[in-house]
């Protein structure tokens, strides 16, 4: 019997994807493997894109950790 409760994600802190600033770039790889049957070669700046946004974003939160710090 299915039990109609809505399940909450283990980790509700935890970020989604579509809630990050790099999903444009994280979606134009997707579709980049779609158009291309999955070859991977036809889509690297595309993964380079993202991977650089994705670095940005986690520098930006380190930062801002940083200065939250309860330590510094």
């Amino acid at each position: 019997m299915a039990s109609s409760k809505i399940q909450t994600p283990a980790y509700p802190s935890a970020a989604r994807i579509s809630d990050s600033d790099c999903y444009p770039q994280y979606t134009a790889s997707l579709k980049c493997l779609e158009q291309f049957n999955s070859d991977k070669s036809k889509c690297q700046e595309h993964f380079d894109v993202y991977k650089e946004c994705k670095k940005k974003e986690r520098e930006a939160r380190l930062e801002r950790n940083r200065s939250r710090s309860l330590f510094s």
